[in-house]
């Protein structure tokens, strides 16, 4: 069984995960997203997913593209940090 099968967001319209912008009126729809995440099985295998593809949209695992940059980008510095 797939991670995607056990998804809380499977049976909803994945248009709410992918707002057009990450601020404004995007703000209330990326918070319903949200919710649903928190609460989902497969969170982190979502979440983690996301960073590893380096998916560029949407709300994957309850983060926002913006979110999951910004996370990708302290990994990447802190095993530069570990090398030195």
């Amino acid at each position: 069984m797939n991670w995607l099968d056990l998804a809380a967001c499977r049976f909803e319209d994945p248009e709410l995960f992918f707002p057009l912008t990450e601020d404004g009126a995007s703000l209330a729809q990326i918070e319903r997203a949200r919710r649903i995440c928190h609460g989902c099985p497969v969170l982190r295998e979502c979440r983690t997913w996301a960073v590893r593809r380096g998916e560029t949209d949407g709300v994957w695992g309850g983060l926002t593209a913006r979110q999951r940059k910004s996370l990708s980008a302290g990994r990447a510095t802190d095993q530069r940090t570990r090398r030195l």
